[in-house]
């Protein structure tokens, strides 16, 4: 384990962070802003589809996560205590995109465009490139797989001492975390979306990776991190209790949309 030292926080790291910390006050409040603007214009366009309030607060809830994790004090923590590092990863990477993508945003942005407009937006969904990049084994890859290549390479040393390569991986965590809540459980339509027992499977995979990670890196194998030992085995405690709660949440929203399919009785049969 490459501990001992202090996560690098240096004067450019610093900057960084205060321009990260205005985008985010400036971004997160004009998010919420259009979205609820979505909303109504979705009430006005599909009068009978009901209301949204569930999944509104669940969007809300979402933007409010990553403001808790990207805002002070949690946010500047996070460059130099690794511990605040992975409780920050944990809510930008699992918790916050569950809720954003239980808001069901594709649905909500069919609705309120113009015809012509939502025809583009289902072309996307049904492109390729969108069937790849959404489909379970690929977003693991994305989300869990970078995992090892992120503690267990001199990669996120190099990240910590940037301000663009910290926010690339918060991009990345986002990104990635939205993608794979979408394959496993995601109520936006998904094209060519395996069936609940494959997207279980894909879960079980993920929960089983994120546990040795964890347990990796408590243990010190091969660990590329330069933070205090304590620090790094409580940032592994956090990452392993911590994703065992979000995964659980991600298992629950998925059995909660489970619909088997009836089986109908073949014709002359008794009822």
């Amino acid at each position: 384990m490459h501990g001992g030292h202090p996560m690098t926080h240096d004067h450019a790291a610093s900057g960084g962070g205060t321009l990260l910390t205005a985008a985010t006050v400036l971004v997160l409040p004009a998010t919420a802003a259009v979205h609820l603007l979505l909303v109504r214009r979705a009430a006005r366009r599909h009068p009978a589809a009901g209301r949204r309030g569930a999944r509104s607060a669940a969007f809300l809830g979402g933007l409010a996560l990553l403001a808790l994790a990207l805002l002070p004090p949690l946010g500047p923590a996070a460059h130099g205590d690794f511990r605040a590092h992975m409780t920050q990863h944990l809510l930008i990477g699992m918790y916050a995109p569950l809720l954003l993508v239980l808001s069901a945003p594709v649905t909500l942005l069919l609705r309120a465009l113009p015809p012509r407009y939502a025809r583009r937006v289902v072309a996307v969904v049904r492109s390729r490139a969108a069937r790849a990049v959404s489909h379970p084994a690929v977003a693991l890859v994305l989300s869990t797989g970078t995992l090892g290549v992120l503690y267990f390479t001199p990669l996120f040393d190099t990240v910590m001492r940037h301000p663009a390569g910290h926010w690339l991986l918060h991009a990345h965590f986002l990104a990635s975390g939205c993608l794979f809540a979408h394959a496993v459980a995601g109520p936006d339509p998904a094209p060519g979306r395996p069936g609940v027992p494959a997207r279980l499977t894909y879960l079980g995979v993920a929960v089983a990776v994120h546990a040795l990670v964890a347990q990796a890196m408590y243990g010190g194998f091969h660990v590329h991190v330069h933070a205090p030992i304590g620090q790094v085995q409580q940032g592994a405690e956090i990452m392993y209790y911590g994703g065992d709660l979000a995964e659980l949440l991600l298992a629950a929203a998925l059995v909660a949309t489970w619909r088997p399919a009836r089986r109908t009785a073949p014709a002359g049969a008794p009822a």
